[in-house]
């Protein structure tokens, strides 16, 4: 493994999909109803058993200190030594994050309901055209032509761009386009005998849409269609690799000899904004597209299909057949850079932040102004990620920045018992990578993280950083397989395993600086029922009494003042819930008390929020409505009463104030 061209044992990948609610599903946990082994079975200590001894250490110090609120000892020198996390002494840090709203009942209505006081509408569905003079949506005539035009399908990642700086009323709004289910998207769909107008209609339904949004004086928003600002990427866009990955041996194929062009991105789940404007987009089950992998190398590490894949686009289309481009896998499951503002742009996959089930792509500055990028592999088991640019941010030169993620040092966490943790360097000739070569690490990034130690999670979501206490909060959504598949079993004083619900970790990074090689950590929320006395439930230390229940966090966002908003994935098969959008402090005297701010709808996953500049408005997603039920019988029918739309919604205070006030 000295060089690119070394016999090093890296035959190209293979994966087997991973979500499977139904037989397209890539949404939902693979713990849900998955029937493939962990991929990780590198033998590293699970978080779950360090998970269990900290709880442990919790149990005993409520013993010792009796009647002491959690919260008190996490934030005093006492609590710094005993769960690891830094005493809060900057006056931001200590300040009260408060939330000005009622929580709202769960409940399975085909409809979306929201706290009093706030109203929400629809802003875009699948369908709307997006490009000006797209044709109108026709759910029994779609053709691969039009979907170009239309917004795609599976709406997740939503990230608002003022078309003037700190402007809040008008924007474009970048909309990633998860995946299709073609169950929910043709009329008497046959996956036995899918037809390349239906495939190359699947592929026209990934990527992204830009769309120029704008808020009336009521406070409701709408896209303007004919907008000239107005763009689509699909799964056919031309894009290129960057960094040590782009060019290699790992990446050429018969139709791209060069190794550095691509064509299109797949399965992107969340995203970020960098500071240069520009948005960070995060491949993430890119393995279910692919077919014909067999088994070779270290293919059970990605999980491609060893055989036919379910939605058949290899029949029709040679890159996604292994067998006749065994590179073509190593081409997707990058970040990828975008520049809202410019349709000509080529989008940008930056090798040099790792190849892997990317969700989240958290992008903050260090204290010296290099870019630190922050994501996780939602993988049961796998890990979290952080990436540090090279060169700093250029704060005159836009442009110069374009370049920024093309080359730096990616680093893995490894979590310790006492609270600690260190950022572990993936980088060639480092022990024990000596013999990498910096493109096998940034192509098999899974395979060199197993090698250096990191610590396996429960299936990381996302991750922001809190630009008010500059903790970093990471969602961890669960893991049923905890205990199982030859890892460490959990006790009686660990209920996590199975994880079934999830859990938030908060993350503080040594001196607050996101460039820092150490880090402390805590348990900021262990998801549940807290009413259910089986459960091991915990809320900051906040009375379990007065809250609500959550399960599956997903994606993350902060508002103004430091409150924690988690939308959630798979309340439905672990509450019998909705999905929903919660709101919980992170400082004060109800750090840990979480509220239920809005409810979906049956078999709708929440996702992508994302506040406006002024935050008076938030963007949610409603992806797989009704998903399951196919066209015949949809479990929902919203938004319009006729079928299933994955939509976006825009949420706003009635009185025009910040949400969450």
């Amino acid at each position: 493994m000295s060089s690119d061209n070394s016999s090093s044992g890296f035959a190209p990948l293979n994966w087997i999909s991973k979500r499977t609610r139904s037989a397209y599903h890539c949404k939902i946990s693979c713990d849900d109803a998955c029937f493939k082994p962990v991929p990780n079975q590198s033998g590293n200590e699970p978080f779950a058993a360090i998970l269990n001894r900290r709880i442990s250490r919790r149990s005993l110090v409520r013993a010792t200190i009796a009647g002491a609120p959690l919260l008190a000892l996490s934030t005093s020198p006492l609590g710094s030594q005993i769960f690891g996390s830094a005493p809060l002494t900057s006056r931001a840090d200590a300040a009260s994050s408060t939330v000005g709203l009622q929580s709202i009942p769960h409940d399975n209505e085909d409809a979306i309901n929201i706290s009093d006081g706030y109203s929400s509408n629809v802003v875009i569905r699948w369908g709307d055209g997006v490009i000006p003079g797209a044709p109108d949506f026709s759910l029994s005539c779609q053709t691969a032509e039009a979907a170009r035009k239309q917004l795609g399908f599976n709406c997740d990642y939503n990230g608002f761009f003022p078309l003037l700086p700190g402007q809040s009323q008008r924007g474009l709004l970048g909309i990633n386009h998860e995946y299709t289910s073609p169950v929910d998207m043709f009329p008497d769909y046959d996956a036995d005998n899918v037809t390349s107008e239906q495939a190359a209609i699947e592929i026209a339904s990934h990527g992204m849409s830009i769309v120029e949004v704008s808020r009336a004086d009521n406070g409701s928003w709408s896209y303007n269609p004919s907008s000239s600002h107005n763009f689509r990427i699909t799964g056919e866009t031309r894009m290129m690799l960057t960094g040590p990955g782009a060019g290699s041996i790992h990446t050429i194929t018969q139709a791209d000899p060069t190794g550095a062009e691509v064509l299109g991105m797949l399965n992107n789940c969340a995203g970020g904004r960098t500071p240069w404007g520009t948005i960070l987009t995060a491949e993430e089950n890119f393995n279910q597209y692919f077919a014909n992998a067999g088994t070779a190398g270290a293919v059970a590490r990605y999980g491609l299909p060893e055989l036919a894949s379910r939605r058949h686009w290899e029949d029709f289309y040679d890159r996604f057949d292994v067998s006749r481009e065994p590179n073509e896998p190593n081409r997707f499951g990058y970040l990828v850079e975008i520049d809202p503002y410019d349709p000509s742009f080529t989008p940008r996959k930056h090798t040099a932040m790792g190849r892997f089930k990317h969700e989240a792509a958290t992008v903050t500055l260090s204290d010296d102004g290099r870019a630190v990028v922050y994501s996780g592999d939602d993988e049961r088991f796998d890990y979290v990620y952080k990436f540090i640019s090279n060169d700093r941010y250029n704060i005159f030169s836009r442009s110069a920045n374009l370049d920024l993620l093309s080359s730096g040092t990616l680093y893995v966490a490894k979590f310790n018992d006492d609270g600690t943790g260190e950022w572990l360097p993936l980088a060639a000739g480092t022990p024990p990578l000596h013999a990498w070569t910096n493109a096998q690490i940034a192509t098999f990034t899974k395979l060199a993280a197993d090698e250096v130690g990191a610590t396996p999670m429960d299936r990381p979501e996302d991750i922001e950083v809190n630009p008010i206490n500059h903790r970093v909060y990471i969602a961890l959504t669960n893991n049923t397989r905890r205990g199982t598949e030859g890892y460490d079993p959990v006790d009686s004083a660990n209920p996590r395993g199975p994880n079934t619900h999830g859990h938030i970790l908060e993350l503080t990074e040594n001196g607050g600086d996101a460039a820092a090689r150490r880090f402390t950590w805590d348990i900021f929320i262990l998801c549940g029922d807290p009413s259910d006395a089986e459960q091991e439930t915990y809320f900051a230390g906040f009375d379990k009494s007065e809250l609500d229940s959550i399960s599956a966090p997903d994606n993350l966002a902060i508002d103004a003042n430091g409150n924690l908003w988690i939308s959630t994935d798979g309340q439905p098969s672990k509450l019998g819930q909705a999905d929903a959008i919660y709101v919980v402090p992170t400082a004060g005297p109800e750090r840990g008390r979480i509220r239920r701010f809005m409810t979906g709808v049956p078999a709708g996953e929440m996702a992508g929020p994302e506040f406006t500049p002024d935050f008076a408005t938030l963007f949610v997603s409603v992806q797989h409505p009704g998903e399951s039920g196919g066209l015949d019988e949809p479990t929902s029918t919203w938004p319009d009463g006729d079928f299933p739309r994955p939509s976006v919604v825009a949420a706003y205070k009635d009185d025009g104030g910040v949400v969450g006030t």
